[in-house]
């Protein structure tokens, strides 16, 4: 099973964030290995923050060295490889898979610049986010490619467009 908590700042809009992250987050890990994990008797916990770019360039500085604000930020909790066999020998079943936050200006920034919704954007990085959770990265062209095929496939199924088609207007 997984458990997704969602905690968001006033400057985003209202709405079900609960409901939102959780469903990026299932259909994130569907697209995965593990998603035969997610539906066993384990709960996989990820924790989603929303707050403002004030926080997440904090975040990005002191953890990444980067002195600005960025769209998503992912914390691991675990590595990768050893998800399955946390899952199987935990002694209460539970995992922390990690922790995603997200900054509302930039999120809303690229979210107008793509003519898209702040809702749709955010549900692309916290999919985005939890692939990194486990363990998927786009440092290389191969990587790059392999994790924004998961993110189309995860977001068709949200009903949410393809994120890197290039409009022309």
């Amino acid at each position: 099973m997984l458990d997704v908590a969602v905690q968001h700042e006033s400057d985003w809009p209202e709405l079900d964030w609960d409901a939102i992250g959780a469903k990026a987050a299932a259909a994130a890990v569907e697209q995965t290995p593990f998603g035969e994990l997610a539906a066993a008797d384990a709960v996989i916990e990820i924790a989603v923050r929303l707050t403002s770019d004030d926080e997440v360039h904090q975040l990005n500085r002191q953890y990444r060295g980067k002195d600005k604000p960025t769209n998503v930020l992912s914390f691991p909790m675990i590595e990768p490889d050893l998800i399955e066999a946390l899952t199987q020998n935990s002694d209460d079943g539970e995992v922390i898979l990690g922790d995603i936050v997200l900054a509302y200006g930039v999120c809303a920034h690229e979210a107008a610049e793509k003519g898209i919704s702040v809702e749709d954007h955010a549900t692309h990085l916290i999919v985005h986010g939890v692939l990194h959770l486990l363990g998927y990265d786009h440092q290389g062209d191969s990587e790059a490619e392999a994790m924004e095929s998961m993110e189309r496939a995860a977001l068709d199924t949200l009903g949410i467009p393809d994120p890197y088609l290039v409009r022309e207007d």
